[in-house]
């Protein structure tokens, strides 16, 4: 990641939501790149440090994203942001390598932290 912001994917089917997350992570320094389904996300993995993931998607679910990425080996942290919060899905995305599980409605300043922890922008 030297030299160059952090890439975060934004996976959701609401386009206001990857909307308003793709300007909120663009003030903070970070390449925000949208998709709107676990399908399209997956044919683009190259360069993506961190993925934003909604669970429930068209196609692809964000919990068969997970297993994916995980049986490709791709080094890219998870942070689900699900609207949907349950124990279930909360222990089945963290025992599925989520590095974070957040809800929406989210705090702004709570997914920057996150997103800083896991793919720091580059030194100046």
């Amino acid at each position: 990641m030297q030299g160059r912001a952090p890439v975060v994917a934004i996976v959701d089917d609401e386009p206001g939501v990857r909307r308003a997350l793709q300007r909120l992570l663009g003030t903070d320094g970070f390449e925000a790149r949208p998709f709107a389904s676990g399908d399209e996300f997956m044919d683009h993995l190259d360069g993506i440090d961190c993925v934003i993931l909604d669970l429930h998607l068209p196609g692809m679910s964000g919990f068969d994203v997970q297993k994916a990425l995980a049986a490709r080996g791709a080094p890219i942290a998870v942070v689900v942001l699900t609207g949907n919060d349950t124990a279930v899905n909360r222990a089945r995305s963290l025992a599925d390598g989520a590095s974070a599980y957040l809800t929406k409605p989210v705090d702004d300043e709570v997914l920057l932290q996150v997103l800083r922890s896991l793919a720091p922008a580059p030194a100046s």
